[in-house]
């Protein structure tokens, strides 16, 4: 890795700064990850105290499945998924605060929890919630893709 010299907390710092100044879209991956029994899988997030879908912006050199399996395990202890389908692409500026973010979803189908989250100063907790007991409002607008899973017929590409 080209900065591979500087410690993780600098390389963030930086990394995070470059999205800014390069005013390009971050590429990520979200994942509605459910349960053989049909729970869905939530992370609340530490920043805002909102639940929201595991996942995150991809690394330098990753691919979209390698990010999902990596933000999968280190938000929600959840390994090896096994992918339903690709929901679609979500583009809004809006939907997140911090950056313009082109966000791939895809549906997958994934073993409870067994670890909890890697970085508790990013994520709090995993949780499964049933279609009934889900907040009615998600981190950035993630309710939309939720309802994107529950359309087998449907793509998005926003």
């Amino acid at each position: 890795m080209l900065l591979s010299w500087l410690p993780k907390a600098a390389y963030g710092i930086v990394h995070e700064a470059t999205r800014h100044i390069l005013k390009r879209p971050v590429v990520g991956v979200s994942a509605v990850a459910r349960t053989r029994d049909g729970r869905i899988l939530l992370i609340r997030r530490a920043d805002t105290g909102t639940w929201g879908l595991p996942g995150g912006t991809l690394e330098w050199g990753e691919t979209l499945r390698v990010a999902l399996d990596r933000e999968l395990e280190e938000e929600a202890g959840v390994v090896g998924p096994e992918v339903v389908r690709v929901l679609g692409a979500w583009s809004l500026p809006s939907r997140d605060p911090r950056f313009h973010a082109v966000t791939i979803a895809v549906e997958c189908i994934v073993e409870p929890p067994n670890k909890p989250p890697k970085n508790p100063l990013e994520i709090r907790e995993a949780r499964l919630f049933t279609p009934e007991e889900m907040p009615p409002v998600l981190a950035f607008d993630h309710q939309d893709i939720v309802a994107a899973a529950a359309d087998p017929g449907r793509t998005v590409l926003e």
